[in-house]
């Protein structure tokens, strides 16, 4: 096979996978209500139907790369597109909620497989010079399975049952597997006979696992005490992987290498300023503007489309110019955007709205892809891996810890009330401060962009 048709089959079996994750969960989170429904479960259970994935995913991302790295990408992602497709049918045949959790969780550590590869195998075939084009697709990918998911998620909930949208998702990963198998020729272990530190995973695992739990149970004691343990825990890991042997992150990547560093800063500020954004506006659009679900879910499709119709356009130009320069451009927009969202209220026009989320779609566009370039060009390619692990990692604590923040701000202001008519002044003070804060988290994200340095012009370290 030539070059160019084993970039193209590469990009075409990412791509797939890149769709299929974001569509899942942004599915199954449609189908929430009717899953509380048959099996009977609270409101606290039915929250881990959907964040137990994230969860197991960011706890198995970075470890996981690092072993994509030392066995090889292709074997880890056909191995996580395997197990991703069986957790489904698992999924689809679940008899109670505990169950259905189960494979939720099963879920997440097929995903990691997928999220610690996929972006590595495309940097390993892309040269730097075509990378962004291709890593802008692949984003593009993404964004199209957070668009679709809701209204076939909906959709299909409706005419079929919430099984099926699991079920849908079968032929996807069958089609990945056989594409991969047909067309995905060599191998890719730059790290091959390097030594894996089980013990740095463990306590890795364990500290993030503490922190992201505590910040599901703020503002309690106990979401605090599991949080500082978390950061403790932490910290002994990264004292552990300064002495070992075989590390499962190099430590001196971070202070060797800024644009490392501060991309995947950047990349944490942006979701964790970002990611409860479509949660406030989805509460407000029904419950302050009056929309049924459907018509909210509308309106929140335009922050989707926009970045799935730019996020190529803004690959391209992170290969002809610096990608912080395009990235920082893209988090100042989204500055502004939610910026404007501080000024909503109750008669706010829902032009406005749609006005607002076109603008954070289109600065989410420009910050992710160029930023993903940034971070996968700044290290050898034997720690491909490990960088898309960590890149991955960066999304799903960023995103826990936006919900996390968006929570304990309500659960100040409102208190654990179930929002009514009674309460809306309050919801929109806490919005308003939801997205004041967002904001604030957003602009350190620009200055650490802007202070990455170059990408094009510098070996990457290791090199």
């Amino acid at each position: 096979m030539n070059p160019t048709a084993s970039k193209r089959s590469v990009m075409i079996v990412a791509a797939i996978s890149s769709f299929l994750t974001p569509f899942m969960g942004s599915s199954v989170n449609i189908a929430l209500p009717r899953i509380a429904h048959e099996f009977g479960v609270d409101v606290v259970s039915l929250g881990w139907v959907s964040t137990i994935y994230t969860v197991a995913a960011a706890i198995l991302l970075l470890p996981f790369g690092r072993v994509a790295d030392i066995v090889g990408r292709k074997r880890i992602f056909m191995t996580g597109v395997s197990i991703y497709g069986i957790s489904t049918i698992l999924s689809a045949m679940a008899t109670s909620a505990p169950m259905l959790i189960a494979c939720r969780a099963l879920e997440g550590a097929g995903g990691a497989l997928i999220f610690g590869t996929g972006v590595a195998m495309l940097t390993s075939v892309y040269p730097p010079h075509e990378r962004g084009r291709a890593l802008g697709l692949n984003v593009a990918a993404t964004y199209l399975g957070l668009s679709l998911g809701p209204s076939l998620g909906g959709l299909l909930t409706q005419q079929l049952g919430w099984r099926s949208i699991f079920l849908s998702t079968m032929p996807l990963a069958a089609l990945i597997v056989l594409l991969t198998l047909w067309k995905v020729q060599g191998e890719w272990a730059e790290a091959r006979g390097e030594g894996f530190d089980g013990a740095g995973s463990l306590l890795y695992g364990l500290a993030l696992a503490a922190t992201m739990y505590g910040l599901t149970v703020l503002p309690r004691p106990l979401g605090f005490g599991l949080i500082l343990a978390g950061l403790l825990g932490l910290g002994a890991f990264v004292a552990w992987e300064g002495r070992a042997k075989s590390p499962l992150l190099d430590i001196s990547v971070f202070r060797q290498n800024t644009v490392f560093a501060l991309s995947n800063l950047a990349a944490w500020l942006n979701y964790g300023a970002t990611a409860a954004v479509g949660f406030v506006l989805s509460l407000y659009l029904q419950h302050i503007q009056g929309l049924s679900p459907q018509d909210a879910g509308w309106v929140l499709f335009a922050q989707p489309v926009m970045q799935a119709a730019f996020s190529p356009l803004a690959g391209r130009l992170s290969d002809r110019m610096e990608p912080r320069v395009v990235a920082s451009a893209g988090m100042a927009a989204t500055v502004v955007g939610l910026v404007l969202l501080t000024t909503l209220g109750p008669n706010t026009p829902l032009t406005f709205v749609v006005a607002c989320l076109l603008l954070l779609g289109l600065g989410f566009a420009f910050f992710s892809s160029p930023n993903m370039h940034a971070i996968m060009g700044s290290v050898d390619r034997r720690h491909y891996g490990v960088a898309s692990g960590m890149l991955g990692t960066m999304r799903l604590t960023g995103q826990m810890f936006s919900m996390g923040m968006a929570m304990l701000v309500f659960a100040l202001i409102i208190g654990r009330v179930q929002i009514a008519p009674e309460h809306y002044g309050r919801f929109i003070q806490s919005a308003h401060i939801v997205f004041m804060i967002s904001a604030v988290l957003c602009s350190g994200g620009i200055l650490a962009s802007l202070s990455r340095g170059r990408v094009h012009r510098e070996p990457a370290i290791g090199t």
